[in-house]
């Protein structure tokens, strides 16, 4: 089994191959960022893919779109250090077949990387029971009302990013970036721009 960990935290690629030391037939590859990992997956084609949701360039949930848009059947394990269950609504909305926090037992992403890579899907039993009992809470969430696009610019503009700089590493226009930014105002009921970071970093999407 080729299991390829998208995580910028070294100590967390030490984790996972400990966690499979053991097994001859696994084989761990690595990437620190998005746009790394996405040519990793690309190249190496692992069986198992598993994601950090905050990455130093885009969010885990980007990364995982451009994924499974190159191929459809790709199986990944989201590992976050966030344990907001909007987090994980969004995962399975998306298709991920499992979410792990960093919190969790470190057996549980084990668990969660063989079942996935059997077919399966697994969300910690933690996380699972607490989105259960949260439903209007999800709702509520800031996380709920964007779609891609709109969670990805606001991901940028909380680390700092201008607009010209977000249009950029996305590769769309200015104009783009600037109308959708107005949205994300209305949207969230941000009064300005240093509100939009605020929310960012209190969902935790600026690292």
């Amino acid at each position: 089994m080729r299991i390829l960990i998208v995580d910028d935290h070294p100590v967390v690629v030490t984790g996972c191959r400990a966690l499979f030391a053991s097994d001859p037939s696994v084989e761990i590859l690595e990437a620190f960022d998005a746009k790394d990992g996405h040519r990793a997956y690309l190249k190496k084609h692992p069986d198992v893919t598993v994601v950090d949701v905050t990455l130093p360039d885009l969010t885990g949930f980007e990364l995982s779109r451009r994924i499974r848009r190159d191929d459809p059947a790709a199986k990944i394990v989201m590992f976050s250090v966030s344990e907001d269950p909007a987090f994980v609504v969004r995962a399975v909305e998306m298709g991920i077949q499992g979410y792990v926090s960093k919190s969790d037992d470190p057996r549980l992403l084990a668990k969660a990387i063989r079942k996935v890579a059997a077919g399966e899907r697994f969300v910690s039993p933690r996380l699972a029971e607490a989105t259960t009992f949260v439903g209007a809470a999800i709702k509520a969430s800031p996380l709920t009302q964007m779609n891609r696009r709109e969670l990805e610019i606001l991901r940028l503009l909380g680390r700092g990013d201008r607009i010209s700089e977000v249009a950029s590493e996305l590769g769309i226009s200015y104009k783009t970036v600037a109308n959708t930014t107005s949205m994300l105002k209305s949207k969230l009921g941000a009064k300005n721009h240093s509100d939009l970071v605020r929310i960012a970093v209190e969902i935790d999407l600026y690292r």
